[in-house]
């Protein structure tokens, strides 16, 4: 499949959930879910990978995203029973999952939740427990900012990283690219400026907010208060990646993870960093991802 499918289904609550495929669509499947904030439109960002490793790669909204509707007071652990639903609308029995950046509690979230229907966990660089003091303090300002509001003022947070912020992500992605790059290692800079990549993320940054910010902005409460699981108490195997060079979510937060999971295989990569690691590595990732089974 060459070109990305956009669709929605109906849950059980009236919300739509959109999605998009790429990849081999006979592959092995694999929902992927996207940063923060981004869209389903960044699964473009792996489909080479997926068509050369027979991958078919689901990448949905999450609520309030792209064409994903607002679900007020979603909690992370909401997340797997949208999954299911939209696996089970596919006939898709087992399958992967693969959380990138602030996709990674979610696809922890599945892991706790819905461990039966997984073949396969991953984590790329993945966001850690930033309602704890420790996790925030090791993020760039902007983060910590925003996650600091989100634990104690929605209205702040709204005022802050609905209003102006938002609208630059939306209209102005040149201004993005130089936020992103700001204090980039030299690997992730040599990837953002490509211009295919910066296009795909720039239009899943765009998409992200077709709605307007609210769904950021959950996502922002979401992450900051606790989770509603125990990363000590997910059984599956979930393999971590990591690179050494992060800027934008510190390797403290892999290390973390290769901890505090009991059945973890984790791999940090010198000199990759946030846009590096995925980019240029997806393809040993998904070839990890499809030779595991999450349950042994």
């Amino acid at each position: 499949m060459a070109d990305s499918v956009s669709d929605t289904i109906t849950l059980a609550d009236g919300r739509r959930l959109g999605w998009a495929e790429f990849g081999d669509p006979q592959g092995l499947p694999l929902f992927y879910f996207h940063g923060f904030p981004a869209s389903r439109l960044e699964g473009k960002l792996i489909e080479g990978a997926a068509l050369r490793n027979g991958i078919r790669v689901i990448a949905s909204d999450r609520p309030g995203y792209g064409i994903s509707d607002f679900q007020p007071g979603r909690r992370l652990l909401d997340w797997p029973c949208d999954v299911k639903a939209l696996a089970d609308r596919l006939s898709i029995d087992r399958f992967m999952v693969l959380g990138v950046s602030g996709g990674g509690p979610y696809a922890l979230a599945c892991a706790h939740a819905m461990a039966p229907r997984l073949r396969a966990v991953g984590v790329v660089c993945g966001l850690g427990p930033v309602f704890e003091p420790w996790a925030r303090s090791s993020l760039p300002w902007p983060a910590r900012l925003g996650f600091g509001l989100a634990r104690r003022s929605k209205r702040l947070l709204q005022f802050v990283y609905g209003g102006a912020t938002a609208w630059v992500i939306k209209h102005r992605p040149e201004a993005l690219r130089r936020l992103l790059t700001s204090s980039a290692p030299e690997a992730d800079s040599s990837v953002l400026r490509q211009p295919e990549i910066n296009q795909i993320l720039f239009d899943s940054a765009r998409e992200s907010l077709r709605q307007g910010p609210e769904g950021a902005l959950w996502d922002f409460i979401a992450y900051a208060h606790p989770w509603g699981f125990r990363p000590q108490d997910i059984r599956p195997r979930v393999q971590l990646w990591h690179g050494e060079a992060d800027a934008l979510v510190p390797p403290a937060h892999g290390r973390y993870f290769a901890t505090a999971l009991p059945n973890a295989a984790a791999k940090f990569l010198p000199g990759e960093g946030h846009f590096s690691l995925p980019v240029k590595h997806m393809d040993m990732i998904l070839r990890a991802l499809a030779s595991d089974r999450a349950e042994s």
